[in-house]
């Protein structure tokens, strides 16, 4: 790439307007375009750039869920993951997923709202399939926010699993003690809710 190119597209990734960015010219070198200046001074608002952050943009990874609909996705993949249903809980394997749904080979490709949904709602009728809980990320109407929570719903739904197998005396009580958590679910952070539930899911997997 050309020095003038190079400069062009520093101009673009900073997000330079063309005022600002003649401007920018003007104070490094003193002249307003690339073209009347030598190489030397274009090598010199070149190493300007880079110091205000132009430079080589990291390659996406191709097994990394990425876009508007990723974290919708992530969170119940790791959930299902979590609940003992899926074997593989990597970007990857999602994505795997996510094509078989919609024929989109990345979660990046995912800009129409009605193929994503198709994606989503794929994912939550194979958990509650798979858990036998058919309430599972359905809102009702007459239960308290923290029991609409579809973290809830997906502790709850572990619970389940892990008292059918006789694992479950006093277990989340001691989860909670250990972790220094309130007993009521509606107070958890966020970050509590992972930890209650990543436990939850090392002991279902671990008896699998």
């Amino acid at each position: 790439m050309s020095s003038i190119a190079a400069i062009h597209v520093a101009k673009s990734q900073l997000g330079l307007d063309d005022d600002t960015y003649r401007s920018k010219l003007a104070s490094i070198t003193g002249k307003t375009s690339t073209r009347d200046m030598s190489e030397a001074e274009r090598q010199k608002v070149l190493t300007v750039l880079r110091g205000q952050g132009f430079g080589p943009r990291p390659a996406q990874r191709k097994d990394r869920a990425t876009g508007k609909y990723a974290p919708k996705l992530q969170s119940l993949w790791i959930a299902a993951w979590n609940l003992g249903i899926v074997r593989d809980k990597r970007d990857a394997a999602m994505l795997a997923f996510v094509k078989r749904q919609t024929g989109l080979d990345h979660t990046r490709f995912l800009s129409d709202a009605g193929d994503a949904a198709r994606a989503i709602e794929a994912l939550k009728g194979w958990i509650r399939r798979e858990t036998g809980n058919d309430w599972m990320f359905r809102v009702r109407q007459d239960c308290r926010p923290a029991l609409n929570d579809p973290r809830t719903h997906v502790v709850m739904a572990q619970w389940a699993i892990v008292r059918e197998r006789g694992q479950a005396t006093g277990l989340l009580g001691e989860l909670l003690v250990r972790m220094g958590f309130p007993v009521d679910f509606g107070e958890l952070s966020g970050d509590q809710w992972i930890a209650v539930m990543n436990d939850l899911g090392t002991l279902i997997r671990g008896a699998s």
